[in-house]
C-alpha cells in the first residue's frame, strides 16, 4: 500500500473523470489520498470530495499565491473550519518568493495564522516553500512553541541545508515526481540522507508527473514511479518503502483513517 500525501483531486483538471482517476489510484495500490486545500474560500469543494470517499481526507489552508486574496481568513476561521472530521492537516501554507504572487509580508502573516491554527487544533502543518528557505525556517521556529509544531515540507526541492533544518525541527519531508527528473541529481542525493521514518511520498497531482509520465497530467496512480526511485536510493524494496512511508503518514496525520485490513 502507498499513500499519496499531497494531491489536488478537486482541481478542474480532474473534473471530467474524477471518479476514474480515484479508481485507477486504488487499482495501483494507493490506500489513501490527501487532497490539499489551496483556498479556504473553496473549502466546500475540497471537503465534498473527501466526504464521498472513505480513503480520501483533506486539508484546510491558503496557498501563499493566494495570501493577499484571502487576507480576510483569520486563525479563528481556520480553527472553526478545521473541526470538520475530514480535515487532517492545515495547509498548504508557506512562502513562495519565486513568483511573489502575493506580497511577502502578507504571505508571512498568513503563514503565522496557519501555524497558530495547527497548534490549536493539534494538527500538522503542510508547508510550501520556494526561494524562501531562511524565512520559512525562521517563522517555523518563531511560531513553533519550542518544537510542539509538527508538519511536512511538501514537494521538497530545496537545498540540503533546508532538509537538515526541517529535520532538526522534527518535520517530515515529502518527495514528488521531481526526484525522478533527469537533472535532479542534487535532490536525489538529499533524498538519500532523509531518514526513512521521516519520509513521505506525493504526486502534487495534477502537477509534476514523474518519469516516465512526465509531460502528462499527473494523477495519484503515478506515485508508484516516484516510490520506486526513492526505494532505489535507499537500497530497499518497493514494498518496504511503501510500508514505511504509509506508516509515517498515519503517524503524522493522526486524524486520517488507515484502510481496514
Amino acid at each position: 500500500m502507498l499513500v499519496d500525501s499531497h494531491c489536488h483531486l478537486e482541481f478542474p483538471d480532474f473534473a471530467p473523470e474524477q471518479a476514474a482517476v480515484i479508481e485507477r489510484a486504488r487499482e495501483a495500490g494507493i490506500g489513501h489520498m490527501l487532497t490539499i486545500s489551496t483556498r479556504v474560500h473553496r473549502f466546500a469543494e475540497i471537503v465534498r470530495v473527501a466526504e464521498a470517499h472513505n480513503d480520501i481526507s483533506c486539508s484546510l489552508g491558503t496557498h501563499p499565491h493566494s495570501a493577499e486574496e484571502e487576507s480576510d481568513v483569520t486563525t479563528a476561521n481556520l480553527i472553526a473550519l478545521g473541526q470538520h472530521p475530514k480535515v487532517v492537516g492545515i495547509g498548504e501554507t508557506g512562502l513562495d518568493y519565486f513568483y511573489d504572487n502575493s506580497p511577502r509580508e502578507q504571505q508571512q502573516e498568513m503563514f503565522r495564522r496557519h501555524i497558530r491554527a495547527a497548534l490549536e487544533l493539534d494538527m500538522p502543518v503542510i508547508v510550501h516553500t520556494r526561494d524562501a528557505e531562511d524565512d520559512t525556517i525562521r517563522l517555523l521556529r518563531e511560531e513553533g512553541q519550542g518544537g510542539r509544531l509538527t508538519g511536512v515540507i511538501h514537494c521538497f526541492s530545496s537545498s540540503p541545508r533546508m532538509a537538515e533544518e526541517a529535520l532538526e525541527l522534527g518535520f517530515h519531508i515529502s518527495f514528488s515526481g521531481i526526484v525522478t527528473f533527469k537533472k535532479a541529481d542534487e535532490l536525489r542525493e538529499t533524498a538519500r540522507t532523509v531518514p526513512l521514518d521521516r519520509m513521505l511520498v506525493e504526486t502534487d497531482a495534477p502537477f509534476l508527473a514523474p518519469i516516465p509520465k512526465r509531460g502528462k497530467r499527473n494523477e495519484p496512480s503515478y506515485i508508484v514511479h516516484t516510490a520506486n526511485v526513492l526505494a532505489g536510493l535507499h537500497d530497499i524494496s518497493f514494498e518496504t518503502l511503501s510500508h514505511r512511508t504509509s506508516e509515517n503518514f498515519f503517524s503524522l496525520f493522526r486524524r486520517a483513517q488507515p484502510p481496514t485490513q
